[in-house]
């Protein structure tokens, strides 16, 4: 696609902090929304100071090549659950997140050893365009529920934590969001046309903020969407893991270690197979080949060792987000230095609880809006890469459909605490697909060409 910024570009002070704002919006509500799902008294500020740390680290593996937001991983949701499960202490508990994030980034490491003395042409044969292509579409096709479960969904909660503004209200709010986005995108001139998100979420943002006045005056709980009671408590300093994980040395047991262990390691494989499908769509973004410079070996530990620092803040693993490559294809700025400062901002962010509180109000129907959008380009980017395959081969048809029903359909595989995502079964049931419907076609390819050199040779 044609970029007005690529990676190595350098926009303009004031552009550059509005793009890094426009990622961090369209990454935030992913980020803060894994500690909130784990409790604990874990730290949604603590998150976002460790999602900007794990990005700059990122960031330094990747030798500033790699123009991608790493945020908190909903991957591992059960195996942060499965450390508090086990802890005999809240403060255990959170030494389990970080002990379990370290082990999870040590296979990160492995495996970018691996790819360092193996290279990357065998993924490049495993994962030929026909399976990682369906796969990204997947990606973005498996957060349209989400997506669109939001649009109907306000911040103000009940007594059972159910949103009482009326559906029909909020999707008005998440359908002006996702509308002006379009507009801004499609008919913006210039800057307008880069920060679509921005101007998306403000406008979906002033609509909710009408119907909440107007509900709050005439006392009509069906119109209060936005949470604006949230500034009565801000967090001032973010509650960081480490501090809390250091007071739970004692009541650490081996036990424990190993229940933290079988949880962790295994996702970060699953995890693995979602790192390549992510780095092979934001290749095709910024027409670079990320497994080959600056190589598979260096995404693989930037995203370990940053998930490590992370979680040591913040508690939760980090990975690569999707809603960042999205916003990279929409905006058409690949600029490495915005995502940099998007991490600078973000680690700023948390220690300013009013900044921090605004964002946490946006409300759920508002951010769905603008994820239609995202998701829906993450998708659009995975059926692009099918484009040059020749679907009138079944042996191609057959995998791009494997892939795409067996992802949609949600297919998944739990053993234990351990779960293996849809995006993860659908591509490794592609990549089997692939192996048997490829047996025997290298030589019918050489027989082919054989038989044309004969024909060639007898004219």
């Amino acid at each position: 696609m044609n970029l007005v910024y690529g990676v190595n570009d350098r926009p303009p002070i004031a552009r550059t902090l509005v793009f890094a704002l426009q990622q961090l919006l369209a990454i935030l509500a992913a980020t803060i929304a894994v500690p909130m799902i784990i409790g604990n008294g874990m730290s949604t500020s603590a998150a976002l100071f460790g999602a900007g740390v794990g990005t700059l680290v990122y960031q330094l593996f990747t030798k500033f090549k790699s123009p991608v937001f790493l945020g908190s991983s909903f991957a591992f949701l059960g195996s942060m659950g499965a450390a508090f499960a086990g802890a005999a202490s809240i403060a255990a508990g959170y030494l389990g997140l970080i002990v379990g994030a370290i082990l999870a980034g040590l296979v990160y490491v492995v495996l970018a050893i691996v790819v360092k003395y193996a290279g990357v042409k065998w993924i490049s044969k495993l994962m030929p365009p026909v399976v990682i292509g369906p796969t990204v579409a997947i990606i973005g096709l498996s957060l349209a529920g989400n997506a669109i479960g939001d649009l109907t969904k306000g911040s103000v909660l009940d007594l059972l934590q159910k949103p009482v503004c009326s559906p029909y209200v909020a999707l008005i709010c998440g359908l002006v969001t996702l509308g002006v986005t379009i507009a801004c995108s499609v008919y913006g001139k210039k800057m307008m046309k880069m920060i679509p998100f921005i101007i998306g979420i403000v406008a979906g943002y002033a609509v909710a903020t009408v119907f909440t006045v107007i509900g709050t005056v005439a006392e009509v709980d069906a119109l209060k969407v936005i949470n604006f009671g949230l500034f009565k408590n801000m967090q001032w300093l973010p509650d960081f893991a480490f501090v809390t994980a250091f007071k739970g040395f004692g009541d650490f047991k081996w036990t424990t270690l190993a229940a933290v262990a079988v949880a962790y390691i295994p996702v970060a494989f699953v995890v693995f197979a979602e790192h390549i499908a992510d780095h092979k769509n934001l290749s095709s973004i910024i027409g670079s080949d990320l497994l080959e410079e600056p190589g598979l070996n260096r995404t693989l530990l930037g995203d370990g060792v940053g998930s490590m620092a992370g979680a040591f803040f913040g508690g939760c693993p980090n990975t690569t987000y999707g809603e960042s490559v999205g916003c990279v294809a929409i905006s058409g700025n690949a600029s490495v230095v915005t995502i940099t400062v998007t991490a600078l901002m973000a680690i700023a962010a948390s220690f300013l609880a009013p900044f921090v509180t605004f964002l946490a109000t946006i409300p759920s129907c508002v951010m769905g809006g603008v994820c239609v959008a995202l998701y829906g380009f993450i998708a659009v980017s995975g059926l692009k890469m099918v484009q040059k395959v020749d679907l009138g081969d079944n042996r191609n048809l057959f995998v791009v459909s494997v892939i795409l029903i067996a992802g949609v359909g949600g297919m998944t595989l739990s053993f234990g605490k351990v779960t293996i995502t849809s995006v993860a079964c659908a591509l490794i049931l592609g990549i089997l697909t692939n192996l048997l419907v490829s047996v025997g076609k290298g030589k019918t390819e050489e027989a082919a060409e054989e038989e044309a050199e004969a024909t060639t040779e007898e004219e």
